[in-house]
């Protein structure tokens, strides 16, 4: 090159503006998050346990189909959960009894896996110091590692909600749906709800999460921090059932777990639903100020 050419070369990034270089920063900021956030979630669903864990949620509502098929005509037809009854009359009704059988343990239990294992997993392995020097500021990496979680939270509530209309369309059909109140609306109202359903127990688990990766930042024991994760909603459910603890029932984790059901209701009563969110965002905001500054403060050496 010749010094004319350097010269020339040279002269912009001298006399760059402030606000280029900015803008520059910013979109590679954003670029490497992006590649961050890639890498996350390869990491979470290219595991083959958490595979096994959605293939192992998606039989749920195979497996209950299956049941209420071969008994829909003998005396045991109807028994069972809410919603089991109405399964061979409509199939949506599966989508709603699965959800309702996998939410008191199994989602809860897939979330406390997942979510637990995301940091410590991380610093069992020995990878964390080194994606820390990379350098990754650690509420870049808390931030992308908490979306991993709540994007495996959503990925296991939706293969329920998925399979469970596949199979039902399959087995039971779909027509118009009789409510709590014995209301009946068409299919699309009913697919609206069953949409509206989904996405309040994907929002429902999103307190887990936060409580996950709080644990999992105050060990290098994977299985320590799901543990300690999944006794969180035991405990809570627990609680909700003593009638001598009810001034503290609304803010428990679990309580409005199962306000789904409003959904079901001619008038939907939406300020219970947002009760329970509002206690989902309380929970993600103390345990996820918690997970952030015990990570963003621990000596990582592994």
């Amino acid at each position: 090159m010749s010094p004319a050419d350097t010269l020339a070369a040279d002269r912009p990034r001298a006399a760059r503006p402030v606000e280029h270089d900015d803008a520059a920063s910013t979109a590679q900021r954003r670029g490497a998050t992006g590649r961050l956030l890639r890498s996350e979630l390869r990491l979470v669903f290219g595991r083959k346990r958490n595979l096994v864990l959605l293939a192992g949620l998606g039989l749920i509502p195979i497996i209950i189909g299956v049941v209420v098929l071969i008994t829909q005509d003998t005396a045991i037809a109807g028994q069972g959960p809410p919603f089991l009854q109405k399964i061979t009359s409509n199939g949506l009704f599966l989508v709603l009894t699965s959800l309702f059988s996998c939410l008191p343990l199994l989602l809860p239990l897939t979330v406390a896996i997942v979510s637990g294992d995301a940091i410590a997993g991380e610093a069992q392995a020995g990878t964390l110091r080194y994606l820390l020097v990379t350098p990754v500021p650690r509420t870049r990496m808390l931030l992308v590692k908490a979306v991993g979680g709540l994007t495996f939270a959503a990925a296991a509530v939706l293969t329920i909600a998925v399979v469970g209309l596949v199979v039902g369309g399959i087995f039971f059909g779909f027509g118009d749906v009789t409510l709590l109140s014995g209301d009946r609306v068409s299919t699309a109202d009913g697919l609206l709800r069953t949409l509206g359903i989904t996405a309040y127990v994907i929002l429902s688990l999103t307190g887990l999460v936060a409580v996950g990766l709080f644990f999992s930042t105050l060990t290098e024991v994977p299985v320590a921090a799901m543990a300690a994760t999944i006794v969180v909603p035991v405990v809570s459910t627990v609680l909700s059932a003593l009638p001598q603890l009810t001034a503290i029932h609304g803010g428990l984790l679990t309580f409005h777990w199962l306000d789904f059901g409003e959904f079901m209701r001619l008038d939907v009563d939406y300020s219970t639903l947002g009760q329970g969110l509002a206690v989902q965002a309380a929970w993600v905001a103390i345990f996820g100020t918690l997970a952030w500054s015990r990570f963003t403060t621990a000596d990582v050496t592994s």
